[in-house]
């Protein structure tokens, strides 16, 4: 069964201190403005079940953790058996998410089957329309309350688009975060022009309040 659009066979940048691979599945539930991977969201799977899992075989003892990432994994109809597989062969499993699907989380999670996650807090409910074309952030509170009930480690991720999202919003949301029992980094990703992105942006323009947001978040370039 195709599952990927691609595979990044290397990376220290986005599995906390493993090295490990990305695993890219096509396909997404949202439409963010700012996303700027527009192929893989209207892309078609490429890469087959096994002819990953023969990379991650002969990877053991070089790699340690695969990230699944997309578009969106939680997507894939084969998720489930195909993360047994990863496990099997001994790696770790990191799922990057825009917990849209806490369904599928609640199953990985009880099943055993990921090891660190990272969601993304796209928006206050108010803005979900305008910045990812649908969504909602009630699905993102039970995503998160599932993983801080789980005892995975995991983290909170926003993007930053000034056009979109403004300090004293992000500032809203890390408090949201905190009442809610959130105790570790909340990190604030700036958008960078220069990649194509889904939709079709102002541009930046106007100067973020770093010294503001660092009160609150972790800034991350």
């Amino acid at each position: 069964m195709k599952a990927l659009y691609d595979l990044t066979p290397f990376t220290l940048l986005d599995y906390p201190d493993i090295p490990a691979a990305i695993f890219w599945f096509v396909g997404c539930n949202l439409r963010c403005v700012y996303c700027y991977n527009p192929d893989i969201v209207f892309g078609e799977a490429r890469i087959e079940e096994e002819e990953a899992l023969s990379f991650l075989a002969k990877r053991r003892g070089l790699l340690e953790g695969v990230v699944l990432s997309g578009g969106e994994c939680t997507l894939y109809p084969n998720l489930i058996p195909f993360c047994v597989k990863i496990k099997a062969l001994g790696y770790t499993i990191k799922l990057d998410t825009n917990a849209m699907r806490p369904d599928v989380i609640a199953s990985l999670i009880a099943q055993g089957l990921i090891d660190y996650a990272a969601l993304d807090y796209k928006a206050p409910e108010a803005k979900m329309s305008e910045i990812c074309a649908g969504g909602s952030e009630k699905r993102f509170w039970e995503s998160f309350h599932l993983l801080r009930e789980s005892g995975i480690d995991y983290e909170v991720r926003t993007t930053l688009h000034p056009g979109l999202l403004n300090e004293d919003e992000i500032v809203s949301m890390a408090k949201a975060l905190k009442h809610e029992g959130y105790d570790r980094a909340y990190y604030v990703q700036l958008f960078r022009e220069g990649s194509e992105t889904l939709g079709v942006l102002d541009p930046v323009g106007r100067r973020v309040d770093c010294e503001k947001l660092a009160r609150y978040a972790t800034l991350r370039t």
